[in-house]
């Protein structure tokens, strides 16, 4: 395509280093998309002719049945997607095919094919995002009230709801769906077609026809940025990079709740792996390897972003990696999340050991400074002392919740406190209380619900 040039053939390594069809034909359905609309906008600006046009109209649908169906040779003699279809256009159409490229340039050509692929990919990304939440939101409807530990520092806080816990997540990855899809429809609505190689053209071709025929807002109005940035893959991946982050502490949770030690869930042999050597065990791989996947996410933002940070405008074969970056973080965001989706399908959760442990670590507390300032009006920093030094009773009696320490204990350290105050230090109660919006007792868990599934509707 490109060889009246050059004397010779390119070396063995070169064409190693500088072939990329091995990962860029995933662009093909993108590739044939503006192609067939770059054809159609030439024929109508009287570019080329209507049967040319209606050569190359067919010849793309031809290739498109055999990649489709398996049959198309790809070679990397001709590098990428865009030389591989052309090439094969011309085959089976002669001279018209040869006409296709004019007024453009790889350049905007694998511009406009990747933003189209990462714009669709980011839609995928937010529906399986969604399908995932409606698999927590269902698993909080049937644990709205169930009871656990609440963690700040990894250390007993206060009670909360199973149901509340699980919200939390559906809350966040909300705002990583609408990070992911809106930031990135956002970032990529303009055409980099008919750019061409960094310049513009002098064919008066139409670009308003070209971007409204492959669904974007406007042409890209600097021909030099249109081929130089690439912005809309960095957005994409920085914004998949916050989810898998996200996803990645679902996970070490998952990690947590599943040991002995926590004993707070268990995994479905449908997400669980044994080991070679120990009989017993149910790891909990999956989960552990979301949260490595994480990391490669994170790791193809740094690497295109190092990539790009040094490029002068416009064009370089640097860019050339973007694709292999980009094509790789979404397929570990997608294992990542339908992984996670079926593991909080089937975790089958122990009411009993997150109910002991919420009521460990004297973890109703704070309901008893808050008694204090309600009831007694006592000011908060004095009801915390307070209370601190009942809990220090309380240790020291080796008594484990302080719903069981004796009122008289309560009365040695401040003789206002009654046996209304102590009836208020389960965990259950503790729960109840925390009525305000957002909060974590029962009736606010299933409001929160009901908004998910009228949102979902």
């Amino acid at each position: 395509m490109w060889g009246g040039r050059f004397a010779e053939k390119p070396a063995a390594a070169m064409q190693a280093i500088n072939a990329s069809i091995d990962v860029d034909q995933r662009l093909w359905r993108e590739d044939i998309e503006g192609s067939k609309a770059h054809a159609a906008m030439l024929a109508a600006q009287g570019i080329i002719t209507a049967e040319d046009n209606a050569a190359i109209q067919a010849g793309l649908d031809q290739i498109a049945a055999e990649i489709a169906q398996g049959t198309f040779q790809f070679s990397t003699e001709l590098e990428d997607i865009h030389l591989n279809i052309e090439a094969r256009l011309t085959e089976r159409i002669g001279e018209a095919g040869k006409r296709l490229h004019t007024g453009r340039s790889r350049n905007d050509q694998v511009a406009t094919d990747f933003k189209l692929w990462t714009m669709r990919a980011a839609r995928d990304a937010g529906d399986w995002l969604r399908a995932l939440q409606k698999a927590l939101v269902k698993r909080a409807d049937q644990h709205a009230d169930w009871i656990m530990p609440g963690f700040t520092h990894l250390q007993t806080a206060q009670p909360i709801t199973l149901g509340h816990h699980l919200l939390a997540y559906t809350q966040m990855f909300e705002r990583d769906r609408v990070r992911i899809v809106g930031a990135m429809l956002e970032a990529a609505w303009e055409c980099p077609l008919g750019a061409a190689a960094l310049a513009g053209t002098a064919y008066p071709i139409e670009r308003e026809a070209t971007a409204a025929a492959l669904g974007f807002h406007a042409p890209a109005p600097n021909s030099l940025d249109a081929v130089g940035s690439r912005d809309f893959a960095l957005a994409a991946l920085a914004n998949l990079s916050i989810c898998a982050t996200h996803l990645s502490r679902l996970a070490e949770e998952i990690v947590l709740w599943t040991s002995p030690q926590f004993g707070f869930a268990r995994l479905s042999d449908t997400w669980s792996t044994g080991s070679s050597i120990m009989p017993q065990k149910r790891n909990p791989d999956a989960a552990e390897l979301i949260r490595a996947k994480a990391a490669r996410i994170g790791g193809a933002f740094a690497t295109l972003n190092a990539i790009v940070q040094k490029l002068p405008l416009a064009y370089a074969k640097d860019l050339q990696e973007d694709k292999a970056l980009t094509f790789d973080a979404f397929d570990s965001f997608e294992l990542c999340v339908v992984a996670m989706t079926g593991m909080i399908e089937t975790l089958a959760f122990n009411r009993e050991a997150m109910r002991a442990a919420a009521a460990r670590g004297y973890s109703t507390a704070t309901d008893l400074a808050d008694w204090l300032v309600r009831e007694l009006k006592v000011p908060f920093r004095e009801a915390h002392e307070i209370t601190g030094k009942i809990v220090r009773r309380a240790e020291d009696a080796g008594v484990a919740e302080l719903a069981h320490l004796a009122l008289a204990d309560y009365q040695a350290v401040d003789p206002r406190i009654t046996e209304a105050a102590r009836a208020l230090l389960t965990v259950e109660k503790s729960v109840e209380s925390r009525t305000s919006y957002g909060g974590t007792a029962p009736e606010r868990v299933r409001e929160q619900i009901a908004r998910w599934k009228e949102t979902f509707e």
